[in-house]
């Protein structure tokens, strides 16, 4: 009845109305499931908390070393005589060191707890905190504790502080090894990389010879992944060959003229060839390989 030309326009027009409900139709229901994937996506964001970067023994070796130290300072104030204690600072030059030693000796035999007690806290801070001088320190213990003494008592401390140092730039301190020494960190990091199965012969060998400043150690250890155990065992044992030698020349420190006679070719040799003999489990498997 109607002729065909009339018809198809009217269908037409009907198929592009219901087409554009179509549209309109999944447009509101892609922005119906786009906001509630939003809110989700916010719920989740306020659910979520940051990982504490240290894992719970990092933070009670951390805590034990403060509360340790602070209790331990408390008692030396409250248990040393009253006297003139301006020749208590640290040491800068050999000098100076003489002059702490001078003064100590009488206190040492007298109130060696309360000596020893100042001591380690004195050098894990100064470990801590990478301040410069923890060698007069050794010399300082050579020279009061005599030699055995000695070495257990830097070994302990200088342990102890390089732990609280590696703690510390767990918790804050890749902004600053990123920003001070950007190619030791890019080398150091290959190299634990390529040394994972080995990484404790490896950070013992770091420790035993001077091919990184055991300060850059400390500090980018735990941002290149090493991990504390290894990190501890290392240094515990990588340090006592320098100890000993150091704390030994401690014992004739009014023979020492300067710094540079702490260490000859004998004593440098002797380090490197424990840190060759360290490593060479490590080379010997890439070799293997």
């Amino acid at each position: 009845p109607f002729p065909g030309n009339i018809l198809h326009p009217l269908l037409r027009h009907f198929e592009l109305k219901k087409i554009g409900k179509g549209i309109e139709r999944g447009r509101k229901e892609g922005r119906k499931e786009g906001e509630e994937g939003a809110m989700e996506g916010r719920e989740e964001i306020k659910g979520s908390k940051p990982s504490f970067p240290l894992t719970f023994w990092e933070v009670a070796v951390a805590s034990t070393m403060v509360f340790g130290i602070v209790l331990g300072l408390v008692g030396v104030y409250l248990t040393m005589p009253a006297s003139d204690y301006s020749f208590l600072k640290l040491p800068r030059n050999l000098e100076d060191l003489q002059i702490l030693r001078d003064n100590l000796e009488s206190y040492t035999s007298d109130y060696t707890v309360q000596v020893l007690v100042g001591y380690c806290a004195v050098y894990i801070f100064m470990q801590t905190f990478m301040l410069p001088g923890t060698v007069f320190m050794s010399l300082l213990a050579g020279a009061l504790f005599g030699v055995f003494k000695g070495v257990a008592l830097v070994v302990f401390t200088a342990t102890a502080g390089a732990s609280s140092c590696y703690f510390l730039s767990k918790l804050i301190g890749r902004p600053l090894v990123f920003s001070l020494w950007p190619d030791k960190l890019s080398f150091f990091q290959a190299q634990v990389a390529q040394r994972r199965e080995r990484l404790l012969n490896y950070m013992l060998f770091l420790r035993l010879t001077p091919t990184l400043p055991n300060t850059f150690i400390n500090v980018a250890s735990p941002i290149v992944d090493v991990p504390y155990h290894i990190f501890f065992m290392a240094t515990l044992i990588g340090l006592i060959p320098a100890a000993y030698i150091t704390v030994r020349a401690g014992i004739a420190l009014s023979e020492l003229q300067s710094l540079g006679d702490l260490y000859d070719f004998n004593s440098i040799a002797t380090l490197f060839l424990i840190g060759v003999v360290s490593v060479t489990p490590t080379l010997m498997s890439k070799t293997k390989q």
